[in-house]
């Protein structure tokens, strides 16, 4: 495995310095925080990004004051019980994007949120039981059992809302095969375990959260 080190410095060169590179570090928020927003923000977070996939992001950003208007500002049980004709109605509304398969994850998440929130006491809490040293298994149960989670889908959707987390994208990947983390992708369980291992190394040997080093993979790479 690549040390760190290595991978900091040549980051901090490439920007200019440590100081330049802290500053583009994500800030994550405390466990407390985050059990602290309410279950409809996750949702919300999740949909837009969802919407966000293969699409373009300034047109979602656009729209989503339009879309927490449709969607009653994401309340879940509002969400999970839009029936099928409410849904396939939504794909004549011009406030929204009218992806039918993707409106009707809003209504596949509302129920999967509804269930954690229930059992956990929270979203919020049912997120962040899985920590950074598990964030890998959150992923692989977000892809499972979750609706068009898969991909870097849930990564951004977590990363927005303040997780501390790692970002697939492609420098990273670029900057993980560099340190012979992974070989081609990183798309499999298998692939994610590797990551999540070499990210909780280096967190131990560095004290930086997973975001942090995942934002300096990122800019280490040309």
């Amino acid at each position: 495995m690549k040390s760190f080190q290595a991978i900091y410095d040549r980051a901090a060169k490439r920007q200019g310095g440590e100081e330049s590179l802290k500053k583009k570090w994500p800030k994550p928020l405390s466990a407390k925080k985050l059990q602290s927003i309410s279950d409809d923000r996750w949702l919300s977070d999740m949909s837009r990004s969802v919407f966000q996939a293969g699409f373009n992001w300034r047109v979602v950003d656009n729209k989503w004051p339009d879309f927490e208007t449709v969607f009653e500002n994401f309340d879940l049980v509002h969400c999970a019980y839009l029936s099928d004709e409410d849904i396939e109605g939504l794909t004549n509304d011009k406030r929204v994007i009218r992806h039918l398969t993707k409106l009707q994850s809003v209504r596949a998440n509302a129920t999967y949120l509804l269930e954690q929130s229930s059992e956990h006491g929270g979203v919020g809490t049912f997120i962040t039981q899985f920590g950074p040293e598990r964030y890998a298994e959150l992923l692989i149960e977000l892809k499972k059992n979750a609706s068009r989670m898969g991909g870097t889908s849930a990564q951004y959707c977590l990363r927005r809302i303040g997780l501390d987390s790692f970002v697939l994208s492609r420098d990273v990947v670029k900057a993980l095969q560099q340190a012979k983390i992974v070989e081609k992708s990183a798309s499999s369980k298998r692939d994610l375990m590797n990551i999540q291992s070499a990210f909780n190394h280096w967190r131990e040997q560095t004290g930086l959260s997973m975001s942090a080093i995942s934002r300096t993979l990122a800019m280490s790479v040309d």
